[in-house]
């Protein structure tokens, strides 16, 4: 058995920063050359292939299977889940039964300019994001906003900050299941870790969100909807991910979200409606409403997709479910740590044909069958899926591969080394880790990856909760999703910004801050006050 070497080049500074060049690399390719994620990730993973082989000397057959294991757990994994959510959305829209959703949403707001930003971008981008996540949200939201007579500009940065809290969850899971595949952690735990930090940190965002839209006048007149907005979605999310795992929190949190907020405004809207920046709207237009112009059956239409996937995931991958824990092949290869005697680092595949992405799949034929799905629709609704995700899906092959390479060869374990050398302060830099992650490759998932064992090894060393600093890691990616230009290509997609990401991220720096240092004050309280919020439970 390989056994890794802890400091290969004699110098832990210098072992340190040659351990850093895949992460430099990438961030050269990616920022720097503007190359696209798929090349970029896959010349950093030949680059960090070839640094295990020569400078840890890591044997050629076991490490070209631990990249083939890392390629393959990518691609069954994380893009199949990914892959066939974006079909079911793509059907969704192709049918007719997104937009029918969207009309129903619109007319029960008020002309309210805060009342329609918590139910659409906060609450229906929650929805989007939990769907098919890659900056959609954006996409769809920025638009809805901009007829409120929300300039283009501020419309984008407020779909882009209601998207902060949900990003962890998005595309049906994948970032929390990438985050399993490559620290070797529980997915139920991960899930439960990763749900009570996000709960706490969406508290917040309802309210800069009024802030944007209203000024601090607004919050006062409206404060009620901040606080239905995130505790309802709270409600939904939170034992969702604690009890039933990391496909279905965003989705369920939005609809619960939804029926607090609509029941809200049953009882109580604000004394004075409101447009952009706080202007208010004289009570005759304020009265004036649209009908949907739809019979109740179109408007379940709209919804029926949405009960389908959740009825479908809840049952087959539920605590209850046999079908996800049904194995039929398993592949690994061992090494002995570097960091602790008698333990050794796997890198494993394990063929699971009834994964999350089985689910999905499953979810989709039903859906496509209730909502008659032509053959020509079909055919351009794969064309179109195909077209979107090809890049996406290469980039779970390679940015696996790396990640499996990285850990196994041993430049994690060195890594992980130096930085534990800051001591307990390294709890700022777990979430900031993240945050540039993100930055860089635009993906939560693909940042998990990345960095997700690495932040459990300094964990380990610093005699952290095992699961803090991974769960620090994944939601300080969803942070700094806002700044990140691959997801905001796709954000401004159907803007006037289109090949203009720079304004917009400028734009979306400012509140990015302010949320990471939220979430850096959250990771210390829960190290010194509450390290039960990410500690393994006992076997």
């Amino acid at each position: 058995m390989f056994t890794q070497i802890l400091d290969p080049t004699g110098n832990l500074f210098l072992t340190w920063l040659v351990a850093l060049i895949p992460v430099v690399l990438l961030l050269v390719l990616l920022a720097g050359l503007r190359m696209s994620a798929w090349l970029a990730v896959l010349i950093g993973s030949i680059v960090t292939f070839l640094l295990g082989l020569w400078v840890w000397q890591m044997p050629f057959r076991d490490g070209l299977n631990a990249y083939l294991y890392g390629s393959a757990t990518g691609v069954w994994n994380v893009d199949w889940i990914t892959f066939w959510g974006v079909m079911l959305f793509n059907t969704l829209v192709a049918t007719g039964a997104f937009e029918k959703l969207r009309r129903w949403l619109v007319q029960q707001g008020t002309q309210d300019v805060r009342v329609q930003t918590i139910l659409f971008a906060w609450a229906f981008g929650a929805l989007l994001e939990g769907l098919v996540g890659f900056g959609y949200p954006w996409a769809f939201v920025a638009p809805i906003l901009i007829t409120l007579g929300i300039p283009a500009l501020d419309a984008i940065r407020v779909a882009a900050i209601a998207n902060n809290a949900p990003v962890s969850y998005g595309a049906l899971g994948a970032p929390i299941i990438a985050l399993a595949a490559v620290t070797g952690m529980p997915l139920l735990a991960l899930s439960a870790s990763v749900g009570k930090i996000v709960a706490i940190l969406a508290l917040l965002p309802p309210w800069i969100l009024l802030y944007l839209v209203s000024g601090k006048g607004g919050i006062k007149g409206a404060w009620p909807l901040a606080v239905v907005g995130s505790l309802g979605y709270i409600a939904g999310q939170l034992p969702t991910a604690i009890y039933l795992g990391p496909y279905l929190p965003d989705v369920i949190g939005a609809i619960v979200c939804f029926v607090c907020l609509l029941l809200l405004l049953k009882v109580w809207h604000p004394a004075q409606t409101l447009g952009y920046g706080g202007v208010p709207i004289p009570a005759a237009q304020a009265a004036q409403t649209a009908g949907h112009g739809m019979s109740a059956g179109e408007v379940f239409q709209g919804w029926l997709p949405i009960f389908v996937l959740v009825i479908v995931v809840v049952l087959w991958t539920g605590p209850w479910s046999p079908l996800p824990a049904i194995n039929w092949l398993h592949l690994q290869v061992a090494a002995k740590s570097s960091l602790t005697a008698n333990a050794t680092i796997v890198a494993a595949f394990d063929f699971k044909p009834y994964v999350g992405g089985t689910a999905i799949l499953a979810s989709w034929i039903v859906v496509a069958l209730l909502l008659r799905v032509t053959g020509a629709q079909l055919v351009e609704i794969f064309k179109k899926t195909w077209s979107q995700m090809w890049g996406a899906c290469l980039v779970g092959v390679f940015i696996f591969g790396l990640a499996y390479v990285f850990n196994y060869s041993g430049m994690a374990g060195s890594l992980a080394s130096a930085f534990s050398k800051i001591g307990p302060a390294f709890i700022v830099v777990a979430p900031l880790l993240g945050f540039i992650g993100v930055a860089l490759s635009g993906s939560n998932t693909s940042t998990n990856a990345m960095f997700g064992k690495f932040q459990a090894l300094v964990g380990q060393l610093l005699g952290f909760p095992l699961m803090l600093l991974p769960t620090l890691n994944s939601v300080g990616a969803e942070i700094g999703k806002p700044i990140a230009p691959q997801t905001a290509s796709v954000g401004v997609s159907t803007s006037e910004f289109v090949r203009n990401e720079g304004e917009v991220i400028r734009h979306n720096f400012g509140w990015t801050i302010v949320l990471l240092v939220y979430l850096v004050l959250i990771g210390i309280a829960c190290y010194l006050f509450f390290p039960g919020i990410a500690q393994l439970p006992k076997a």
